[in-house]
Parts: C-alpha cells; sequence; structure tokens
C-alpha cells in the first residue's frame, strides 16, 4: 500500500506537470503577440523547478543517495534573474521532464491497479459464474472469454494469482524507474557535476593553505613564547654558571640544577609540539592504535569497533587521527554524555569514521570551530562530513575519506 501511495505521488505531480507543458507551449504565440507570455514563461518556470524539487527529494530517498539541484545561481535584480533562468540547462532540462513524468506516473499508477484489478477479477470467477448463473448485460470480460464454463473458470485462478503477484512486486520496480529518471533529468549534469567539483575543490584547496598557514604561525608562536624562551634562559643560566663557578661553586649549582629544569622543559615542550603535529604513536604502528591511545586517554569511556587491516597512506592517517581526535574531544567537552563510541573502518576505496555519542545533542558546525575544522580537513581530501545531532542526542559525526591510493 505505501507503495502504491507513492505511485499515486508520482501521478498526482505529473498532472500539472502536464498543464504547465500547455501553458508552455501557449506562452510562446502570446509572447510573440503581445509580450503577456513573459509572464506565463516565467510563472512555468518558477512551477516547474518546484515539482523538479519535490521529484528530486522522493527520487533521493528511493536512491539513497542526495540529487543536487543543477541551477545556476540567480542574481537578485528580477530582469538578470529571468535572463539567468531562462540560459540555464536545468530549467530546459527541467521542461523535458514535465511531460515524462505525466506518462510515467500515469502508467505508474495505472498498471498495478489494472493488475490487482485483473487478478482480483481472475480469483473470483468461479464465485461470480455462480452468482450470475444466467447470462446478463454486465458480465464480467473473465466470463465472457470462458464461456461461462465452470472448469474454464477455475483455470483461471492461478492466472489471478501470478497477476497478484505481478501486481505486488512491480510497484518497486516502477518506483525506482520513476527514481532513476528524475536523477538523469533533474540532477546535474556530468559536465556541471565536475565543474561544480572543480569549484569545490578550488575553494576546499584555498581553505586548506589557509589553515596550513595558520598552523604554520601557531607553530612558530609556540616555538618562540615556549621553547626557545626556555633554551635562551638555559643559555644565560649555564653562562652565568660559567662565570662563577671557581668564586661561588654553590650558587653554580644551583644555576646548573635550573638550567636541567628548563632543558627538561623545553624537551616537554617539543615533545608535545611534534605530538600535535605528527603523534609518534601514529607514525610507528598506525591509526588503529594511535586510535586506541586517544581512547586509553579519554576521560569518558570510550566503545571501539576498529576494523583495519592494513596502513594506509600517512596523509590520511594523519587525517583521519586528527578528525577523530577532534570529535571527541568534542563530544567530552560539549556533548555531555557518558559514553562515546568510535567507529573505524576501511571500504576498500573509502575508509569511514563514525564517532558517535549519548550527550545532549544539538551540535552546529556554525557555533564553533571544531566541526568547521573537522569538515575542512576532510575536504582536503573530497572526504564528506555528514552530522545528525537532534536536541536530546545522541550526536553522530560520520565521516568519509578516499582512501584507495
Amino acid at each position: 500500500m505505501r507503495e502504491l501511495r507513492w505511485l499515486a505521488a508520482g501521478a498526482a505531480i505529473g498532472v500539472p506537470a502536464l498543464a504547465l507543458v500547455v501553458v508552455a507551449v501557449v506562452s510562446v504565440p502570446a509572447t510573440v503577440a503581445a509580450g503577456l507570455g513573459l509572464v506565463m514563461f516565467g510563472a512555468v518556470m518558477w512551477s516547474a523547478r518546484q515539482l523538479a524539487t519535490v521529484q528530486r527529494r522522493r527520487a533521493a530517498a528511493v536512491l539513497d543517495r542526495q540529487i543536487p539541484d543543477p541551477y545556476a545561481a540567480l542574481p537578485a535584480d528580477l530582469p538578470a534573474r529571468f535572463r539567468v533562468a531562462l540560459r540555464d540547462p536545468g530549467t530546459w532540462r527541467d521542461l523535458a521532464w514535465l511531460p515524462c513524468q505525466f506518462f510515467v506516473g500515469l502508467a505508474g499508477l495505472v498498471l498495478p491497479v489494472a493488475l490487482w484489478l485483473g487478478g482480483i477479477e481472475c480469483l473470483i470467477a468461479p464465485g461470480l459464474r455462480v452468482l450470475l448463473p444466467e447470462p446478463t448485460g454486465f458480465d464480467p470480460a473473465v466470463l465472457e472469454l470462458t464461456g461461462r464454463s465452470g472448469p474454464w473458470t477455475w483455470a483461471l485462478v492461478p492466472a489471478g494469482v501470478g497477476l497478484a503477484a505481478i501486481a505486488y512486486r512491480l510497484p518497486r520496480y516502477l518506483i525506482r524507474a520513476q527514481a532513476w529518471l528524475a536523477a538523469a533529468l533533474l540532477g546535474p549534469t556530468s559536465a556541471a557535476g565536475l565543474a561544480a567539483r572543480v569549484d569545490r575543490l578550488t575553494a576546499t584547496r584555498a581553505a586548506t593553505v589557509d589553515a596550513s598557514a595558520t598552523e604554520l604561525r601557531r607553530i612558530e608562536r609556540d616555538l618562540h613564547d615556549g621553547a626557545q624562551a626556555r633554551l635562551v634562559a638555559l643559555a644565560m643560566h649555564l653562562g652565568v654558571a660559567e662565570d662563577v663557578i671557581d668564586a661561588d661553586p654553590t650558587g653554580a649549582k644551583a644555576l646548573l640544577a635550573e638550567a636541567r629544569a628548563g632543558a627538561g622543559a623545553a624537551l616537554t615542550e617539543l615533545r608535545d609540539l611534534v605530538r600535535g603535529i605528527h603523534p609518534p604513536v601514529l607514525a610507528d604502528r598506525g591509526l588503529a592504535a594511535a586510535v586506541e591511545a586517544l581512547a586509553l586517554s579519554s576521560p569518558v569511556p570510550v566503545e571501539l569497533d576498529l576494523r583495519l587491516d592494513r596502513r594506509l597512506a600517512a596523509p590520511v592517517e594523519s587525517a583521519a587521527y586528527f578528525a577523530t581526535a577532534e570529535a571527541l574531544t568534542n563530544a567530552i567537552r560539549h556533548g555531555g554524555g557518558g559514553r562515546v563510541r568510535v567507529c573505524l573502518v576501511d571500504a576498500a576505496t573509502v575508509l569511514r569514521v563514525v564517532v558517535r555519542d549519548d550527550g545532549r545533542g544539538g551540535a552546529d558546525p556554525s557555533l564553533g570551530t571544531g566541526l568547521l575544522g573537522i569538515r575542512r580537513r576532510l575536504s582536503a581530501f573530497d572526504g564528506r562530513l555528514r552530522i545528525s545531532s537532534p536536541p536530546g542526542g545522541p550526536t553522530v559525526l560520520d565521516m568519509e575519506l578516499p582512501c584507495a591510493f
């Protein structure tokens, strides 16, 4: 029944689609005659886009993948908007889809209903022969085909079962066919998709360069304010100790102790800085061991599901590690939950990382830099981040990194 409702909705979309085609055809001579067709054609384009948007969403739910809008960005000026929309290939693909949707939508509903009615009529043919013993003007077609013969009407029962089985299975294929048609006509073309991907990669490359420059400035600042200052102080202590070691051995000894403590602090800061750039455990033992180390250092329990059978490229492992670390930090600091689950799956072509916490939810990338940093880090590899965080939780970060290299 749910499938028939989907097909009925497709047929309902097809009815105004045909009406829009008629209005579009009428608007052409009206434009030539008096210019009034411009308003009509503009209304047709706008209405076609609304219907196409609805069908794209329905098709995306069936195909389990997003179907992006193929339209060019529209300016604010109304005449310019009309000119851009008129030149947009997406507009003409919408208009080509309208009559297709009318025919496939109507056929998609009529065919299963006709099969159900035919199957039911075949199944009840023996009963109809009994209930209608004499020929009447309203004899069902199946009785006319069998000459109202008892044995032949019983032979229709298996045919009714077959028709009912076909009617039960056919709608799901018709639904997928309509979804594929919508994806083919209403989605972006391969050229448009490639252009959009180039634009996206250009933007993400610029963001990655900016992030790298910011990270280099941070490292420079940490070195200048931390380890470098301690090393300067260490050199001063050693110089003073060298000057007073003959006259004041006790004071020189104290200065050397301070210098040793400063050297230890500088070494600790340098190790922390290096660990922030590339953790040694990640380089030595791989991504799984590095994530296990993150889980062990977490103040909340972390459940791990690591399905990694190989070492990935170092940049991919680094991006996955820091994205996981940032997701864990966000879950602990902002989620407020009592448990976090981390799942890493190597799916041959992509590395999938899922971080789920049972916190309060409501995570919003626009409210902080953590999620934006994760998205920027993944976008450098043409990766994706999907966020599900309804109020009340749970929060789920689903990350994908291409790793087929």
